[in-house]
């Protein structure tokens, strides 16, 4: 998987990525990440990216021909066309299940707005996907590409080294993961619960189980309504008066 962040501070992305599980794994040549710099691509002799708005109103608005051209010379050198995603509080909500969807990608393209917001006809020219990690405004798109770049890296083969981690996790299933413990058996007056004591894996896995059900029934009772649920799971949910109302 090779990552491309379009930006005009490509150090955020440098400094967050080569580092920790990510980093490892470009170590390893499992994931690549280059970040562009904009300003490479200005034809303006001060370097700038971003003009007043037609129209007037308050701030500057990244201009199209440097981003364009920035990613016209990702797309020749790799010789085929490439998901670009545009971070952007107007997109879908990033989730779970896109970040498995990208994961099956080749490359992508990350295109970092800033100020406020990029000329559209370059976005109308280049962008395939339109995505927010939440309803909320950021400063620029910078964080959210590298919040998106690592969910979707832990979908990618040989990221993690334990692949399991990567599956029995937070909202997987539309469930959250069960509570975790290590040693010492007792810390602070309080126990390690004596089933993940026991040696029986097949009851550990029944607990762990039920615990997600609970979790997700306190902190995220919505999700209940999308997870697949057995009999089983309907029924203890419903005897613990945590079945959510439809």
């Amino acid at each position: 998987m090779k990552y491309y962040v379009l930006t005009i501070f490509p150090e955020m992305i440098e400094q967050v990525l080569s580092t920790s599980i990510l980093g490892k794994a470009a170590d390893k040549g499992i994931i690549s990440f280059e970040a562009v710099n904009i300003r490479d691509y200005t034809l303006d002799k001060h370097k700038k990216t971003d003009d007043y708005p037609y129209g007037g109103g308050a701030g500057m608005v990244m201009s199209a021909q440097p981003i364009y051209d920035a990613h016209k010379a990702i797309i020749e050198r790799a010789g085929h066309p490439i998901r670009t995603i545009y971070l952007t509080p107007q997109g879908s909500v990033f989730k779970q299940p896109m970040a498995k969807e990208f994961a099956k990608e080749e490359d992508l393209i990350f295109l970092c707005g800033h100020y406020e917001g990029i000329d559209e006809r370059v976005l109308e020219e280049i962008v395939t996907d339109y995505v927010s990690i939440g309803d909320f405004v950021l400063t620029g798109g910078e964080l959210p590409a590298v919040v998106m770049i690592d969910a979707i890296s832990r979908m990618v083969p040989g990221v993690l080294t334990n692949e399991e981690s990567g599956i029995n996790e937070s909202l997987e299933g539309n469930l959250l993961e069960h509570p975790q413990y290590t040693r010492p058996a007792e810390w602070n007056g309080k126990k390690v619960p004596d089933i993940l004591l026991s040696g029986d894996h097949a009851k550990v896995d029944q607990w762990r189980h039920e615990q997600s059900l609970i979790r997700t029934a306190k902190a995220r009772p919505e999700l209940l309504n999308k997870a697949e649920l057995s009999d089983k799971d309907v029924v203890f949910l419903k005897q613990n008066q945590l079945y959510p109302e439809k």
